[in-house]
């Protein structure tokens, strides 16, 4: 029995049974626009635009070998090109290096006047479709304290991502100079 606000009146509904009949109409529109959405996302999905994961990979890296007085500097650099083949941006968030060796993200920064200066950073985007290009003047990953290494020693680095699986990557030990740019710009082209 339904109770009618105007008179007070209890009425059997519709069916006899005490229970009201919905309006088609109420029932239609949600029911009509969830089958619409969900229409669209599969279009949407089938016809690529949903993209695809991040796909990760690395190139063989470049570490400087820096002279120092005494034999021994303070610390050094890496440098990579972490390829990114999917379709969704992924973030480099860390970097593990050889034991006893703390690895830092770091990027130039200019500060005029021809200045630069190394400031550390948190993470760094792996563009969908793109690449991160690490180079002795823009990111790179510094490593304190430097390690012995002689011209084609190896190291080796994991490099941590947010959304993807961590990176084995190694680092052959280089001599600074213009061919370090050279080889880093060459390993970075597409």
């Amino acid at each position: 029995m339904n109770h009618d606000a105007v008179n007070g009146e209890r009425t059997e509904g519709a069916r006899g049974d005490g229970r009201s009949r919905l309006p088609v109409a109420a029932v239609a529109v949600p029911v009509l626009t969830c089958l619409a959405t969900l229409g669209t996302l599969t279009l949407w999905t089938a016809t690529g635009n949903a993209g695809t994961p991040a796909r990760l990979s690395v190139t063989e890296g470049r570490a400087l070998l820096l002279a120092a007085q005494g034999g021994r500097t303070e610390a050094t650099a890496a440098f990579f090109t972490v390829r990114n083949s999917g379709g969704a941006d992924d973030v480099l968030t860390g970097v593990t290096g050889p034991a006893g060796h703390r690895v830092m993200l770091s990027r130039t920064v200019d500060i005029g006047r021809n200045a630069r200066r190394m400031a550390m950073v948190r993470s760094a985007t792996v563009p969908a479709g793109g690449a991160l290009r690490m180079t002795p003047t823009t990111l790179d990953l510094m490593l304190s304290p430097a390690p012995a290494l002689a011209p084609g020693d190896r190291l080796t680095f994991t490099l941590h991502f947010r959304n993807s699986p961590p990176l084995t990557a190694r680092a052959v030990a280089t001599r600074p100079g213009p061919a370090l740019e050279t080889r880093a710009g060459a390993a970075a082209m597409p």
